[in-house]
């Protein structure tokens, strides 16, 4: 073999049998299906893109402050959070469910209000030609449309075209109504019945018309608007939240993430007047005792003053008055100062942090002490937070946990000292009040009482001007706090639908209707194991095909006879035409054909390919080699008593006596004969090669029909016998794989003069070529066979 068939051999076998060059005709045949099948994508896409609720996009941004705690560098670093967290956290808490639920309270959602449309219902905000009023004390019917009709306007009548309501009752149970009756009832005053009790008010004033509600459970808002909100980074370094809902009513979005983000602000900002309110009630507390002893004295001042006929004090006792008034005022602020420590200290045993009121509000500066209850407090606030949206187990929950139990054990290891110092400054001032006190028992009995009497009114005034100045304090420190937070940007709505988006589904349809019947077409060119082009059997084999036959649709096989201007008839006399190149003229020819398997058709083109041969002149006998399976004598209508296996067996001697003429020219038969037990046998002896020489000096043309090559072993050995061999191929019944097996006889078993009949054609199932392959056979030259075209139909 050389270089250059071996290449083209390797070419072949490497080349995919996925044939594109026949698959693009089989497409442009099947346009009608493509048609419908872009017709019915088209009516799928058209209803899909009608029926299904329009989504718009509503969209806000928000500007979230990191936390900033107070004296953050005395926190344990490994206890404070990663960078990003308290982000995070702030995304979820927006997310969660108490923050939906208190924003929903502000807004009327619980009755949605529809328009009647052709597809599908469009939903209705504030703008709807009736408000209806729901007392949520009574039963009611949810989650299912009513339908509200008027022709006057001072009655209405609904309807409730569901088969079944659900029915929510004021405990929060469900329950199923169904089969609710029509009635009338007038506008603006309550309608209570055993399933529902709603008041109906007609706004638009319209004398006739029709509208539609549905009542929601408020637990059902609250799930769905916190689980659709979606919370995204502007941008990656950045601390502003994009906001945004997906909602069928543009104006009815912008609504909520308005109040959602006003929401969160006030919560905030409720959050951060806590400390301050906290503070305000201890002073309150406090001040309540004083102010009713500072009356007390006072009154006794003016009375004793009033009795004694005394206003003024001498030097002396004056003196002694300030020294007394300034260590008592200490004393009560020191005194203060105790009942704050030791009510913190209860607190913390406790871990009742939600009542603890920052020292610097009662005037305690001690840097260390206010840093480390402030950022207590932030923390509490931070764990409140998350509490509302995750568990204990949460890993967030715990490190707060934690954090609080580091802080609280912190802080009262502080105040053991704090109180410590608080005791001594205690004992002092009480010591260097005694000093004052023996002074003080030296002044005449008047002053002595005068100056008690005076002493309690001035002590008591300072610490009421002192709480009063510090509850002042602090309601001004709450009346500056404003939110760290933001809204930079309020919501709006985008003017395009996100969905059901027109062009994109048709556009989805468009492929879908054109992919489905050409993918089908792959599909079935893909999975197609028989060999079914003309192209492919020439383009695969590495033998010659010389000619192609079409389809017999009739019962008769003598086909070249009975119907002689047909095209199956022409594809044999261009099968001979086809035969002359391939031996030299005039010459004698012995040949045989066979095929692979039973079915092929090679006994019907043996049959006709003798009878065209004879047709010429030329004498010509066809051998009925397959010994197993006879056939021939049936289309000649002859008995197959006496034949090939009669002479190899040594039955007859004379082969002159096994053959057997027909009722045609030129044309004579050796039938297989009785069926032997040893036909393998038979066909290898001797006998048969001297038979062949014997007819070759009588005969023109001998054709031998043998039996299939891929199921009986002995064709094999006929190969050697013969001028040439033709093997038949028959569309969409021969395999793929039986191109591979002839070729195998060319290049592995070394076979020559191998070629190929396609044989069965159905030129109306050919997807190239077809007019071509029949042309040559005559085509409006045959008028034994007058064809119509088959046009679709759907």
């Amino acid at each position: 073999m050389s270089l250059d068939q071996e290449d083209k051999d390797l070419f072949h076998e490497e080349e995919s049998s996925f044939d594109f060059k026949a698959i693009l005709p089989k497409i442009i045949k099947i346009w009608p299906w493509i048609l419908l099948s872009l017709a019915i994508c088209l009516g799928i896409a058209f209803y899909v893109t009608q029926t299904s609720p329009p989504f718009y996009r509503v969209s806000s941004k928000f500007f979230i402050k990191e936390n900033e705690q107070a004296l953050s560098f005395f926190e344990n670093p490994g206890v404070g959070p990663e960078q990003g967290m308290g982000l995070t956290n702030e995304m979820i808490i927006l997310r969660s469910r108490p923050i939906a639920q208190a924003t929903l309270s502000k807004l009327d959602f619980q009755v949605e209000y529809y328009e009647k449309g052709t597809f599908i219902n469009k939903e209705l905000f504030k703008q709807t030609p009736i408000v209806v009023e729901v007392d949520w004390k009574a039963p009611q019917l949810m989650n299912g449309l009513v339908e509200v009709h008027w022709q006057s306007i001072g009655e209405f009548k609904l309807e409730f075209p569901q088969e079944s309501y659900s029915q929510l009752f004021p405990d929060g149970s469900y329950g199923t109504v169904s089969n609710l009756e029509s009635k009338t009832f007038k506008f603006g005053e309550w309608v209570e019945t055993p399933q529902f009790k709603i008041k109906v008010n007609n706004t638009s004033g319209q004398e006739s018309g029709t509208s539609m509600f549905l009542l929601r459970d408020q637990n059902y808002l609250v799930n769905t608007y916190s689980v659709g909100l979606i919370i995204e980074l502007a941008e990656k370094n950045s601390s502003i939240l994009n906001l945004s809902l997906m909602v069928q009513n543009r104006a009815k979005g912008e609504a909520y993430l308005n109040a959602l983000m006003e929401t969160y602000l006030e919560l905030e900002l409720f959050e951060k007047n806590e400390i301050a309110n906290r503070t305000i009630n201890f002073i309150d507390s406090q001040v309540a005792g004083v102010s009713d002893s500072l009356t007390y004295f006072e009154t006794q001042l003016q009375d004793f003053r009033s009795s004694n006929q005394t206003f003024n004090l001498s030097s002396e006792s004056s003196t002694i008055f300030n020294q007394l008034t300034e260590i008592e005022t200490q004393l009560a602020n020191e005194n203060l100062k105790r009942r704050y420590y030791q009510s913190l200290k209860d607190y913390l045993v406790r871990e009742n942090y939600n009542e603890i009121v920052v020292p610097s509000g009662l005037g305690i500066e001690d840097p260390y002490l206010n840093g480390l209850i402030e950022n207590l407090l932030a923390v509490q606030v931070d764990r409140s937070r998350l509490m509302a949206t995750q568990t204990e187990l949460s890993p967030q929950v715990k490190e707060a946990n934690k954090k609080l139990s580091d802080l609280n054990r912190s802080i009262s290891e502080i105040l053991d000292n704090v109180d410590l110092n608080n005791k001594m400054s205690i004992e002092d001032l009480e010591n260097r009040k005694g000093l004052i006190e023996a002074s003080f028992r030296s002044l005449p009995q008047a002053e002595q009482n005068l100056i008690r009497i005076q002493r309690q009114a001035t002590l008591n005034e300072n610490i009421y001007n002192f709480l009063s100045e510090r509850r002042a304090e602090s309601a001004i420190s709450k009346a500056s706090n404003t939110p760290a937070n933001k809204i930079i940007e309020f919501a709006k709505a985008g003017s395009l639908q996100v969905s059901p988006k027109p062009g994109q589904n048709y556009l989805a349809a468009i492929f879908a209707g054109l992919l489905i019947p050409i993918l089908s077409v792959f599909g079935r060119e893909f999975f197609q194991t028989k060999i079914e082009e003309p192209k492919y059997l020439e383009r695969k084999l590495k033998i010659p095909v010389l000619s192609t036959i079409l389809q017999n649709k009739g019962k008769e096989n003598l086909v070249v006879f009975d119907s002689g201007k047909s095209g199956i008839a022409e594809g044999f006399r261009s099968l001979r035409s086809n035969i002359k190149f391939l031996v030299p003229k005039e010459k004698q020819l012995t040949f045989m054909i066979t095929s692979t398997i039973s079915g092929e058709g090679k006994t019907f083109c043996a049959i006709n390919l003798a009878s065209v041969y004879s047709l010429t002149g030329k004498k010509t006998i066809l051998i009925g080699c397959d010994m197993r399976k006879p056939k021939i004598f049936e289309d000649f209508g002859l008995k197959n008593d006496i034949g090939l296996s009669t002479y190899l067996s040594g039955q007859e001697d004379d082969f002159k006596k096994i053959v057997k003429s027909t009722q045609y020219e030129n044309l004579d038969l050796i039938l297989s004969g009785p069926i032997p037990p040893n036909p393998s046998e038979l066909l290898f002896s001797p006998n048969f090669e001297v038979l062949l020489n014997l007819l070759r000096g009588e005969y023109d043309v001998v054709i031998l029909d043998t039996p299939p090559v891929g199921l009986v072993s002995e064709t094999l050995d006929l190969l050697t016998m013969v001028d040439f061999t033709l093997f038949v191929f028959r569309q969409n019944y021969s395999e793929k794989g039986f191109i591979d097996a002839v070729n195998g006889l060319k290049d592995q078993k070394g076979v020559k003069n191998i070629y190929a009949i396609f044989n069965g054609l159905d030129a109306s199932k050919v997807s190239y070529g077809g007019y071509g392959y029949t042309y040559g056979y005559g085509y409006g030259y045959y008028d034994e066979e007058i064809k119509k075209k088959k046009r679709f139909r759907i």
